[in-house]
């Protein structure tokens, strides 16, 4: 658990820096299916963000300024990764195309959409800790459809539990899960 306990400093500092920069950040994969439900379920491998793609150099800077060290990855227009203390951290850019949807910001993807109402989830919370997340039926189309998205990203066991815990969540909260439940 001492992992988590670094990852969610970790968190709560890059809400900070995010913060008194004005830019928005959203947790996405596991630590949203967290914070959505409340407490650490597993362990993560890395904190997934999505970010606004104008905000990304802004961004990056707060970040390096606060001991955050760029790491080669992904080209710089779809997603920003850094890493500090041995933890990493990527932040997948957004955009919104000209109806107002959110889709993504670069990369040979860059246009297409992602599912709707996935950044209007609010905040969610481990402890004394608030975060803005990726609504939890968003959470769980991402999760589904990533291997049919990206076929070099082959379907892993957690997914499959993340959308079960998720789903099941949904419907003790009285919420419908996402469509193909």
């Amino acid at each position: 658990m001492e992992r988590a306990e670094q990852q969610l400093r970790l968190i709560a500092e890059t809400v900070q820096v995010a913060g008194a920069l004005g830019v928005p950040v959203w947790l996405r994969g596991g630590w949203a299916m967290d914070f959505f439900l409340g407490e650490v379920t597993r362990d993560h491998e890395d904190i997934d963000w999505f970010a606004r793609a104008d905000d990304a150099e802004a961004l990056a800077e707060g970040l390096l300024l606060h001991g955050c060290q760029p790491v080669p990855g992904p080209p710089p227009e779809l997603q920003r990764d850094v890493a500090k203390d041995g933890l990493d951290s990527s932040f997948t850019l957004v955009d919104r195309d000209t109806a107002g949807r959110v889709v993504v910001a670069g990369g040979p993807w860059a246009g297409t959409p992602w599912p709707e109402g996935m950044l209007d989830a609010g905040t969610g919370r481990i402890g004394h800790l608030h975060c803005a997340i990726v609504g939890p039926q968003a959470q769980i189309e991402i999760k589904r459809m990533m291997p049919v998205w990206d076929p070099s990203r082959p379907r892993r066991s957690k997914d499959a539990e993340d959308i079960a815990r998720l789903e099941a969540a949904l419907r003790a909260r009285g919420d419908r899960p996402a469509s193909g439940s």
